[in-house]
């Protein structure tokens, strides 16, 4: 008894922690001036508005909006080991 009702709670925690994620569902445009976090799995840092990939942010990096916006992108700068600026798809922020 004492085994399974530490099974149901470790089974309980996992389904609130995964519900606890950020997903592309919750996702938003980035808020010109400030540092928003990269909601998405993985989002590629470009030259220009869907130019040359220069980098990748991850989900929980960030990302400082300074706009200007074109084409479904945003101009900023990439913070972590991307480190410059760049664009990025918009859309994509918690």
């Amino acid at each position: 008894m004492v085994n399974s009702t530490r099974l149901a709670a470790a089974a309980l925690a996992a389904a609130l922690a995964v519900t606890a994620l950020p997903t592309a569902a919750h996702a938003a445009n980035g808020t010109i001036g400030q540092r928003e976090t990269v909601c998405a799995t993985d989002l590629f840092v470009r030259t220009d508005p869907n130019g040359a990939w220069m980098g990748t942010l991850y989900r929980g990096q960030t990302f400082l909006v300074e706009g200007p916006r074109s084409g479904g992108y945003v101009y900023g700068f990439a913070y972590g080991h991307v480190n410059r600026h760049g664009w990025v798809q918009d859309g994509w922020f918690c």
